[in-house]
């Protein structure tokens, strides 16, 4: 894995365990096994392999046991649920659903913004590029741009807070193109294919292939300058 799709995915979910430096005690091995398959894992269902996904993902949900904590073995699962979201497999994190009781505040805001079920206290909690679509989304009067919500630059981030709009019933056009954009520089085939098929779906064929034209043309302008 890059360095740069590391970077992105730690920003993206901030639901994987974090790993100390300098002069903090030594981070537990578990944390850093639980981490880095958990990265390995969303990566392979991203990118539409399955197996690799199950397995990875088992692999980070037996490390995060052995601590027998409940937040740890949550983040894992919240993780994979927001991989799912982020391919518009909607509905709320039903593995985590076991751990509610013993999850932390963090986990179980993250948990209801995922099902589109927010509480007002929740945004603090919540991973800050996702911070922006949980405030509109509980505003009583959220505004007409939707698209100005979504966080800028991470790809994974846009695209679950892309998915978190549309499961709210704010999946305007434009956060659908945002979608099929982000997944489409990424190069990651599973949330590509949901995203032009749920555009093709409210589109029809000539608005996605207009739309699929436009983007060619940007990225083959972007090439020549």
């Amino acid at each position: 894995m890059s360095h740069r799709l590391l970077r992105l995915f730690m920003g993206a979910t901030t639901v994987a365990v974090l790993a100390g430096c300098g002069s903090s005690p030594p981070v537990p091995d578990w944390q850093i096994n639980a981490r880095d398959a958990t990265q390995r894992g969303t990566v392979a269902y991203l990118e539409g392999r399955s197996r690799v996904a199950d397995a990875e993902f088992a692999r980070a949900r037996h490390e995060a046991t052995r601590s027998a904590r409940a937040d740890a073995v949550a983040r894992v699962e919240l993780a994979r649920c927001a991989a799912q979201l982020a391919s518009l497999v909607l509905g709320p994190c039903a593995a985590v659903a076991p751990l509610q009781a013993d999850m932390g505040l963090p986990q179980q805001a993250y948990q209801r913004y995922l099902a589109g079920q927010l509480l007002p206290g929740d945004v603090p909690a919540l991973p800050e590029a996702q911070q922006a679509v949980a405030r509109a989304l509980l505003s009583p009067a959220p505004g007409a741009d939707p698209l100005g919500w979504l966080p800028q630059g991470d790809a994974l981030s846009r695209l679950v807070a892309a998915a978190v709009l549309v499961q709210a019933g704010h999946g305007s056009p434009a956060v659908v193109a945002a979608g099929v954009l982000a997944a489409s520089d990424q190069g990651w085939t599973r949330p590509l294919l949901a995203w032009l098929g749920w555009q093709l779906r409210r589109t029809g064929p000539e608005g996605a292939g207009a739309h699929r034209s436009a983007h060619v043309g940007r990225k083959t302008n972007k090439i020549g300058r």
